[in-house]
Order: C-alpha cells, then structure tokens, then sequence
C-alpha cells in the first residue's frame, strides 16, 4: 500500500493542466517522428530530446514519457502499413501487421497494436512499482549460460518455424550470423570481414541492416513487379475491431505482457527475444494456425503487448541498478542524469518524488497514447491509398534519412544499397527475411554470453550448462524440435491426391517465398 500511496502523490503532482498538454505533445510529437521508416523509439527520443530542455523536472518527464510510448508506437505503424519496421523489436509485427494491410484490415491491426501496447504499458509500469527490487535482485542472478540458452532458443525456434523450408531458415540465419561477425572482435580487438575499411570497424547498427532488408528491399521487389501487375490500391477497412478481433486479441495481449516484462527486466535482455516467442507462443496457442503468415490478428497483438512490457521492464534495471538494456533506455538516463538523477539502489529513498513522479508520468503518458491515436488509426491506415509510385519514394527517401541520422555517416547510405539489393534477392530466391534480421541482433549477444560462459569456467563446456535454468531451456528447444520430427514418422503417411506431381513453383508471396497452388 506504500507504493500505492506514493504512486498516487506522484500522480497528484504529474497530473496539472499543463503537464497533461506536455504529454500530448510528446505522445504525437513521438508518434510522428516514429513513424518515419527507419527512425525507431530510440532515435525519436533523441532527436526530441532537446525539445524538453528548459522545462521543469516533471514536466520534461511527463514529455519523455509520451515521446518513449508515442515512438513505440510509431515503430509498430510503420510495420504495419509499410513493412517497415523502426527497430528490431517491431520485426515480430511486421509479418502479420503488413499482411493484414494488404487484406484491407490495416486500422484493425492498428488498433489491436494500440489497446495491446496500453496494456502492456500500463502493467508493465506497475510492475516496475510493485517489483522494481525483487526483480532486481532475480535478474542480478541470471547469468550468461542462461542468457546463451534463451538466445539458441529464439534463434533456433524462429528459423524452424518461419518459412516454408527449414534449409531456406537455415540459410538466412547463416548469413545473418555472418553479417553479425562485422566489426571488431569481442576479445582481441582485431577487425572481421572489415575488408579493410575504418567504417566497418563498428559493429553495423541494426537500423541500417533492417530498414535496408525490409524497407528498400521491399521498394525495389515492388518497382520489379509494378510494370506486370495492374497498379491497386490496398483498401483500409472498417476502422474498429469487430467482436472477433476483441476475443482473439485478449489473450495474446495478456501472454505477451506475462513474457514481456520479466525479459525487460533483466539486464541485457531487450524486447527483441520476447516479442520473438511471444509470436511462436501466439502460432502455437493459435485456433487458426493457417492464418499466421496471411495476417493473424494474434501474431500483432502478442509482440505488440511483448514489445512495449519490455519496454517497461526496462525501467527496473535502469532506475534500481543504474543499468539501461536498451538503446531507448540509455537515452533516458543521458536525460535523467541531466536533472541530476543518478539511477541506482539509493534512487527511490534519495530521490523519491522525482522517481514517482516519473512513473506517474509513464502511466499518464500510456494512457494519452491510447486515447490520442486510437482514434487516429484509421487516418494512419489511409496512407495505403497513396499510389504505390509516390509511397515507396517516401519510403526511399525516409528510409535512406532514418539509416543516414544514425551515425550521419555516408558510407551508411551504401550499406542500406547493398542489404537492400540482399533484400531483394532473398524476395527472388524465398528465403525468409527475419531470420537474417534475427541472426544479426542476437548474434553478439550469442557471442558474448558464450565467451562469458566458458570464461567464467575455464573454458569447460560444462559451463555452457552450468545454471539450472540454461538445463530447462536446452530441453524445452529439443523437445520442441524433435516431438514434431517424431509425431511424422509415426503418423500413418496419407494417400496422394495430384497423382504424385510436386509443384516446383507456385504463387510468390509479398515476402518472396514460395507457397503451393
């Protein structure tokens, strides 16, 4: 009840005339500069940042708590209309999001995206009010074997399931692997497949390699195509969820916020693993399987919950140990250290109306977030009926901003080329697009967490099995793998009906892959 009472003074304090008009400006502020493909949470919040300078300390917290949901939220628009994700988190809502748009359902997946991030947000936030501490101390614990395992996990998971062809997975997750090898290494300092080049020497930002994937691939496989294809414009649909949409979208939304926040909670964990098995989770659980990778409804509203209780998880490392997991979260420190707050395990007893005016204000921020772009789904969703011509050179001339604003560096602008020319040709040839994605974001954390575990263990391979939990998880990827080789080979085989023809090709999807006739 304490936490509830200082909850409520920090509410009295954050909830004024003029805060609640700073938090609107940064919920639409957030959502407009989020929405520009390429230009994720984290670079909205930096760019918007200096907007708040010269403002008190609540009300530039009440702003940064719109600006953080708003380009969230912003990120998960952009996949869905335009197959364009603003950070890694949102690859997950892409997949569905975007086909749900082209099947005229783009104000539906928006609106389950909405209500599903207010959930979660809100949640999460009190999460962080009734468990900052606890959870705290549990995350301290964990440590690299099972940060390893749950990193195999998802990357082994998603390239198995997605996709019609495991080798096609397979393949995309190698060369996405490969791709997470650039930059100097962990240990010697010596540069890899840098080809000599001092803009190589970094690791590539994510931005760069997702946006030039999803965004400039999907230009040029659409510029390839719009000469044989009559020239269509996607329509929006009826711009609130139907009954259905309500009953399918409840449990999705309450999973995903269930897996969400514990993962954001712990250090060096980040929305992208979450949001991973909260779609696998959702494919699982799912009523109507056939329908993921058509436009499921549950594949946008599980990652979505996922992704933004992550998000609020963050908010436990960062304000108990001083520690940001996320690139969103480090901006937010920079801010808070501007005010002269230093995150730690003093925090809430030096400093506590400042932390509870903060989490009052992420709670009034969610809430804005919820009421102001509801209402805006379907006018977000009439951007389908720009003709596709002048849609994808916005796309091109956002994107190529977005991957130029991350370093200001030219040389990005060649990189988003070539990953663009990769993405097209993984579109050609049917290989999955998310598993490269994937494969570059948990690459390092792989890496690392598996240098740390033979580290700490002299370099026994038993330290890679080391904690309990890395055990259960290793067993829960095998089960998942080979109970469904095991139910086929015992599975009577079914008689042919095409008298025994294998169609080698088929109708190509948006994504380039291969599906029967």
């Amino acid at each position: 009840m304490d936490n509830l009472s200082l909850l409520w003074g920090g509410l009295e304090s954050a909830v004024t005339p003029e805060n609640l008009l700073w938090a609107a400006l940064g919920v639409l502020l957030g959502t407009f500069v989020g929405v520009l493909p390429g230009i994720g949470p984290a670079m909205a919040v930096a760019l918007l940042l200096p907007v708040t300078y010269g403002l008190e300390p609540t009300q530039a917290f009440i702003m940064f708590a719109g600006i953080y949901y708003g380009g969230m939220y912003g990120g998960s628009t952009t996949s869905i209309l335009l197959n364009t994700p603003g950070e890694s988190s949102s690859v997950m809502t892409a997949i569905e999001g975007n086909k749900m748009a082209k099947a005229g359902r783009a104000a539906q997946a928006l609106a389950t995206a909405a209500i599903g991030s207010f959930i979660a947000g809100t949640v999460g936030t009190l999460g962080v009010v009734f468990f900052a501490p606890a959870l705290a101390d549990v995350a301290v614990r964990i440590g690299a074997p099972s940060y390893l395992a749950i990193t195999i996990m998802a990357l082994v998971l998603v390239t198995a399931v997605l996709g019609t062809s495991r080798l096609r997975g397979f393949i995309a997750l190698f060369l996405g692997l490969t791709i997470g090898l650039v930059g100097l290494d962990l240990n010697t300092g010596q540069p890899r497949l840098s080809f000599g080049t001092t803009q190589l020497a970094d690791r590539l930002d994510i931005v760069v390699v997702a946006v030039g994937i999803f965004a400039l691939g999907e230009a040029l496989w659409v510029a390839a195509h719009l000469r044989r294809t009559p020239m269509q414009i996607t329509p929006v649909g009826q711009p609130f969820m139907g009954k259905d949409d309500w009953r399918r979208s409840v449990g999705p939304w309450l999973r995903g916020t269930a897996l969400g926040f514990p993962f954001g909670a712990v250090p060096a964990g980040g929305a992208e693993t979450p949001t991973f098995l909260s779609y696998l989770a959702e494919k699982k659980l799912s009523k109507h399987p056939e329908e993921f990778g058509r436009g499921a409804i549950e594949g946008v509203a599980g990652p979505e919950a996922a992704n933004n209780a992550s998000a609020a998880g963050t908010f436990v490392p960062l304000l108990a140990l001083g520690l940001p997991v996320t690139a969103t979260a480090t901006i937010m420190l920079a801010a808070l250290q501007g005010y002269g707050i230093q995150p730690g395990p003093q925090l809430m007893t030096e400093q506590p109306d400042l932390v509870w005016t903060l989490l009052a204000s992420l709670l009034i921020g969610n809430t804005l977030l919820l009421v102001l772009n509801l209402p805006l789904a379907p006018l977000w969703a009439r951007l389908l009926r720009v003709p596709r011509p002048y849609l994808y050179s916005g796309i091109l001339f956002f994107a190529s901003l977005g991957a130029y604003t991350v370093n200001l560096d030219a040389f990005d602008l060649f990189l988003l080329l070539v990953f663009g020319l990769l993405g097209l040709a993984m579109r050609r040839f049917g290989l999955p697009v998310l598993p490269l994605v994937l494969g570059v974001i948990l690459g390092p954390i792989l890496e690392s967490k598996a240098r740390e575990a033979l580290a700490i263990s002299g370099g026994s391979a038993s330290g890679l099995v080391d904690e309990p939990l890395a055990v259960a998880v290793y067993t829960v990827v095998a089960l998942l793998l080979l109970v469904p080789f095991v139910v086929a080979r015992l599975r009577p085989a079914r008689p042919r009906t095409d008298g025994g023809a294998t169609p080698e090709t088929g109708k190509r999807t948006d994504d380039g892959e291969l599906v029967e006739r």
